[in-house]
C-alpha cells in the first residue's frame, strides 16, 4: 500500500471475480461492489495509490479487465471527517494581523489533515487560535494554507486569514519570486559537500518508479516531469582538511528555490550526491557514513529522527500594507545540536 500510516485505518475487503464477469473495467466491477459507499471516482484514486491488489499484485490502470477467478483485494479507508476540528496545539507565532499569521513549524507537524494524520494538524491548531477568520479558498481541510513543509521539516510558514490575503500570496508563490517580492532560504545539513561552493540544480522531478509517495529526477519528456530548479550555497565544510588531503563528511547548504515542488530539496541534493543527514526516503544508502564519526556525534546522527532540513528565511510583500516583511526562525534545537556536533567534530578533525 502506498501509505503505511493509513493502513492501520483501512478495512480490507476480499472479492474473486466470476467468469461472466470477464472483460469488465476493474474500476467499474469494483465500484459496483463497494456501492453506496465508494465512487466510480474513488475506486479510481484508490488504484492509483497503490491499495487495490489484483492476485498479490498491485493494480496500476482502472481500465484493465477482470478475468474469471481473479483475487481481487481492497484497502477501504475510514470514512473522512467532514472537516477538521479545533484543537488546542501550541503555536509559535512570529506575527499576526487581520490579513495572516507567520509561525515557526515544529518538526513532525503536519500542514494540514490527510490520509493518516485527521487530526493533530497545524490546520486544527489554527482553527482553534483563529477560528473562523480563516480564508476558505483552500477548501475545509486547507483553510488559509498558501504552501506548505514537510512533516518533518522545520521552519517559517505564512498562513492567510481572508481570502483577498489568500489569493495574492497565492500568486506570490505561484510567481517564486521571479517577478516579485517572495524570498524563501532553507538550510539544509547534507553529506559530504558539492564540488562548487555555489550552483543550480536543474532537473524535472516526477513519481518515484518504486514508491508513489515518493519523487526522483525523471526525463523531461515524462508526463508527469515538472520543471525543478533550486539554487545552493555552499556556508560551511565539516571535517576538510586544508590540504585537500581529507574531504568533507559534511556540509551545512543553503537551498533557494526557484520552483517549489514536492521534496524538491531533498531530491535534488541527493541527485548529486550529497542527500541530507537524517533523510530516510533519499538518503537511506549512506546511513552508515555515521559509524565513521566520532562519539558521541556518530550517536547523534544515528538518532536524528528526521532530515536535517529547516526553512530559516521567508520575505513576502503584504497584502494590504504593500511592505516587504522578512522573518527568519532560528534553527530548532535538535538541527542546532546536529550543526554544533559537526562544527566541535570538525575542529577536532583538523588536528
Amino acid at each position: 500500500m502506498s501509505d503505511p500510516d493509513s493502513e492501520a485505518e483501512a478495512a480490507l475487503k476480499e472479492f474473486v471475480a466470476d467468469a461472466d464477469e470477464a472483460g469488465t473495467r476493474l474500476d467499474q466491477w469494483l465500484a459496483t461492489r463497494l456501492a453506496p459507499d465508494l465512487s466510480r471516482s474513488r475506486v479510481q484514486a484508490l488504484i492509483r495509490d497503490g491499495a487495490v491488489i489484483v492476485n498479490d499484485r498491485p493494480a496500476t490502470e482502472a481500465k484493465r479487465k477482470v478475468a474469471g477467478g481473479d483475487r481481487i483485494a481492497v484497502a477501504v479507508p475510514e470514512p473522512e471527517p467532514a472537516e477538521p476540528q479545533a484543537e488546542d496545539i501550541p503555536l509559535t507565532i512570529l506575527f499576526e494581523d487581520d490579513d495572516l499569521i507567520v509561525i515557526d513549524k515544529p518538526a513532525g507537524l503536519v500542514v494540514h489533515p490527510g490520509a493518516g494524520n485527521w487530526t493533530g494538524t497545524l490546520v486544527n491548531a489554527l482553527i482553534h487560535h483563529c477560528g473562523a477568520s480563516l480564508s476558505g479558498i483552500g477548501g475545509v481541510r486547507r483553510p488559509g494554507i498558501v504552501h506548505r513543509l514537510d512533516k518533518d521539516t522545520s521552519g517559517v510558514l505564512v498562513v492567510a486569514k481572508n481570502d483577498r490575503a489568500h489569493r495574492a500570496l497565492s500568486e506570490a508563490f505561484a510567481d517564486h519570486g521571479r517577478t516579485g517580492d517572495l524570498e524563501r532560504a532553507y538550510d539544509a545539513l547534507v553529506w559530504g559537500a558539492p564540488a562548487r561552493m555555489a550552483g543550480t540544480i536543474d532537473a524535472p522531478l516526477g513519481r518515484s518508479g518504486t514508491d508513489r509517495t515518493q519523487r526522483a529526477v525523471v526525463r523531461a519528456d515524462r508526463e508527469d516531469a515538472r520543471h525543478a530548479v533550486t539554487h545552493f550555497t555552499v556556508l560551511e565544510r565539516f571535517g576538510e582538511r586544508p590540504d585537500g588531503a581529507r574531504p568533507a563528511m559534511a556540509s551545512l547548504v543553503e537551498c533557494r528555490l526557484e520552483t517549489g515542488r514536492t521534496h524538491q530539496i531533498r531530491v535534488h541534493m541527493a541527485h548529486i550526491g550529497h542527500p541530507l543527514i537524517g533523510d530516510r526516503d533519499y538518503g537511506r544508502a549512506l546511513f552508515t557514513k555515521a559509524n565513521k564519526l566520532a562519539e558521541p556525534l556518530g550517536d547523534l546522527v544515528r538518532r536524528f529522527p528526521r532530515q536535517a532540513l529547516h526553512a530559516r528565511l521567508l520575505a513576502f510583500r503584504h497584502p494590504s500594507t504593500d511592505e516587504v516583511m522578512r522573518f527568519e526562525a532560528p534553527h530548532p534545537r535538535d538541527l542546532a545540536e546536529l550543526v554544533a556536533g559537526f562544527r566541535h567534530w570538525s575542529g577536532e578533525a583538523k588536528t
